[in-house]
């Protein structure tokens, strides 16, 4: 997933596609599941403006693994489902499916795995960052007013995902002005009654939103996330 602009950021061009070191950040994602044999096929959803670019980079990638790029939409949620909609004329219900965001700018080889064997279970999962700091609840003017119980929190990490069975319908009937208003793939299976069960992640569950996060990136990307 990576048709946003990323207007947050302050970039010349969607944080995706910010080279560091000479490659795209959306490459060096893409490159690390190429690599993962729990890996069949990856479409890349672009930002429309973006696609001869990104096509210029996954013809650098030597794998056998079949890769398309498809446009986003407006939304995270249009974009969703332009990218199920590929598929949906040659997947199966029981066939699994993930959502990796490309403002996560890693790849969780044990806990990709782990995902995939709990949608085969339950339905659906997501990678996960579990919290261990206090966490507390505050008022509108910033003020603490209770604790949160840390062990029932956790944030969501990509990739998440679904059997494509169960998650698609809810896409494809789903209005337009809905999809305007969906947030997660989580936040639907709530809404409809799938299990989705959380697996820890085993990396630092970094989020490209502001420059700082690009920052921090840029100084661990090779000694941490892509060694």
């Amino acid at each position: 997933m990576m048709g946003g602009s990323g207007t947050r950021l302050g970039a010349d061009r969607p944080k995706q596609y910010i080279e560091i070191d000479g490659i795209p950040i959306f490459f060096y994602i893409l490159r690390s599941y190429t690599q993962l044999d729990c890996i069949d096929e990856i479409i890349i959803v672009s930002n429309e403006m973006w696609i001869d670019y990104v096509q210029q980079w996954v013809d650098r990638l030597q794998t056998d693994k079949e890769i398309s790029i498809i446009a986003g939409g407006k939304t995270r949620s249009h974009s969703v489902y332009n990218g199920l909609k590929s598929i949906s004329n040659r997947a199966n219900d029981e066939d699994i499916v993930m959502f990796h965001d490309a403002t996560h700018p890693y790849v969780d080889e044990p806990g990709t795995i782990a995902v995939i064997e709990s949608i085969e279970e339950y339905g659906g999962a997501t990678l996960g960052a579990f919290q261990y700091d206090t966490v507390y609840k505050m008022d509108d003017e910033g003020f603490i007013t209770d604790v949160i119980p840390r062990q029932e929190l956790v944030a969501g990490a990509s990739p998440e995902g679904f059997k494509f069975g169960k998650i698609f319908p809810i896409y494809d009937q789903s209005t337009d002005e809905e999809l305007e208003s969906m947030t997660s793939g989580g936040a639907l299976a709530l809404e409809y009654g799938i299990k989705m069960k959380t697996i820890e992640a085993n990396v630092i569950n970094l989020k490209i939103t502001y420059p700082q996060d690009l920052e921090i990136f840029k100084k661990t990307i090779h000694s941490y996330f892509f060694e």
